[in-house]
């Protein structure tokens, strides 16, 4: 598993910076389970995403972002805490006299109320919520190149899936990787940043 680790640890995707932001568009394939960031026919960033799984689908459709957040949490999950002790609850199960930290979410960025791409765990099946996870190293370009207004096509398949979307390396499954520390991810704001610098090609 170490070396399924490291791997995954150095994982990451080239991507280009667009002459006009404008133009930027997002294209997502549920079947393929990739994400093409597009200047108008030309590739900035293709990316592997994990799906919703069946009982909590993406959702399908046009959307455009209409925010974004690096340093986001969730509000309806995370962890309960009380002086040294931290467990990972749902709000509505938070037990009273307990605080409520969200669970972190780097890169957050929404199209639709509840939905977002964000940072998070990477597997080749759909897992989610019904958001679009992100690999660590490759969310933060992904946060750059889209803008608020930027346009979003969801749907079970893509043109590019037959050409540019075929030979995408993948991570490995992070399914059987420890999580992070409870402490780490409600206490402390560790995980915005645990990724690579991000760097782009011409």
């Amino acid at each position: 598993m170490a070396a399924a680790m490291k791997v995954y640890e150095n994982y990451n995707l080239p991507a280009s910076l667009p002459s006009n932001r404008s133009k930027v568009h997002v294209k997502v394939s549920l079947s393929n389970q990739m994400a093409y960031v597009m200047e108008g026919n030309k590739p900035l960033l293709v990316m592997p995403v994990t799906v919703g799984k069946s009982s909590s689908p993406t959702p399908r459709g046009n959307f455009r972002i209409n925010a974004k957040t690096h340093r986001y949490r969730a509000n309806t999950h995370g962890y309960a805490i009380k002086g040294d002790q931290v467990h990972g609850v749902k709000l509505k199960n938070k037990p009273a006299g307990w605080g409520f930290k969200g669970t972190p979410m780097p890169y957050w960025c929404s199209f639709k109320t509840g939905y977002g791409f964000h940072t998070g765990w990477m597997k080749p099946f759909p897992a989610s919520g019904g958001c679009l996870r992100m690999h660590k190293n490759v969310a933060p370009k992904f946060f750059r190149l889209v803008s608020v207004g930027t346009p979003i096509s969801i749907s079970g398949s893509q043109p590019e899936d037959a050409t540019i979307g075929r030979n995408i390396p993948r991570p490995p499954d992070a399914s059987p990787f420890p999580g992070n520390p409870d402490k780490m991810m409600a206490l402390t704001d560790d995980f915005f940043t645990q990724h690579q610098a991000p760097t782009y090609t011409n």
